[in-house]
């Protein structure tokens, strides 16, 4: 397995950067991730961070080099980083638990697939074409047909995102065959809240990749201004067997049956680490939502 990628991230006009991004591959398989902290909650950064390193934890202790099941997956380390979320909320006391939303592709056997949930979005260009692009999970973009039925101050509010009291919505992508020169953006609303759809394809096709990500996140901050939001990218390009050469390049060739490579540096999980993390399940999502749902329960009324 054969790609290029490359990750850029700014504050903007922020107080803080609450993105997160980072990406981690095996042999077989590669996991690209994207958190964006949602501000109005408390430790926006720590959702985000917490989401893409659980995630990059049951990456590396499923994928013996590959997934057995890619959206299975994707589905259920979604689910089990909400609930980690939750738990660190529970833990701290907080009356109300950071949250994040995420977007997360797989690249396995030639083929992408991807999650997301929230409004951080993954593109997907070929030959300068857009050919996927998820949709994000707000009202507005719920109803496009009835924009006049959603309230104004209500269009961009998000419906679902990780570390909320209820169980988050995701929607899943894929398998799509890849082709060569096939290039897949991850990006936060930073980023495609003030670039078009068009725009950004265009550029993913025009530059090589390390010149496509500064580009449209320096293009982003300058049309955004001063009340720039944070804007996070990371895009790949993928490349088949035969032709690699790239200064980009990341061949897993080399890897053995049980290596493992990260851009963020995940840490190797212990045997008590990898059982906790295979036993989040539906059940076990819903005692976190009650335990959270208790903890609000109990600040509200020491506030009385």
């Amino acid at each position: 397995m054969k790609f290029s990628v490359f990750q850029l991230s700014r504050r903007g006009g922020r107080a803080k950067n609450e993105d997160r991004m980072g990406y981690c591959y095996t042999r077989e398989a590669s996991l690209f991730l994207l958190a964006d902290g949602m501000g109005g909650h408390p430790e926006g950064e720590v959702a985000a961070q917490i989401a893409v390193q659980s995630m990059a934890e049951m990456f590396q202790a499923q994928a013996k080099p590959r997934l057995a099941d890619v959206p299975a997956f994707l589905a259920s380390a979604l689910l089990a980083a909400h609930h980690q979320i939750l738990r660190y909320a529970d833990d701290q006391g907080m009356p109300d638990a950071p949250r994040t939303t995420l977007v997360a592709a797989v690249l396995q056997a030639g083929s992408a697939y991807w999650i997301h949930c929230g409004d951080s979005r993954l593109y997907l260009v070929r030959d300068g074409q857009l050919v996927a692009r998820t949709q994000d999970h707000s009202y507005l973009a719920q109803h496009p047909a009835r924009p006049l039925e959603v309230p104004h101050a209500n269009r961009n509010v998000l419906f679902t995102c990780l570390g909320s009291p209820l169980k988050p919505v995701s929607d899943l992508g894929g398998p799509f065959a890849l082709a060569q020169g096939d290039r897949i953006l991850l990006c936060s609303d930073g980023l495609w809240g003030v670039l078009d759809d068009k725009t950004i394809a265009q550029q993913m096709e025009r530059l090589p990749i390390d010149k496509t990500v500064p580009t449209l996140v320096d293009a982003a901050l300058r049309k955004a201004g001063a009340t720039s939001d944070n804007v996070t990218a990371i895009a790949l390009e993928w490349q088949t067997p035969d032709d690699a050469n790239t200064s980009l390049g990341i061949s897993t060739d080399h890897i053995d049956e049980d290596g493992f490579a990260s851009s963020f540096e995940a840490e190797s999980l212990n045997e008590s680490d990898v059982a906790q993390l295979d036993e989040f399940d539906d059940a076990a999502i819903e005692r976190s939502i009650a335990e959270i749902n208790e903890a609000i329960r109990r600040s509200a009324a020491r506030r009385r």
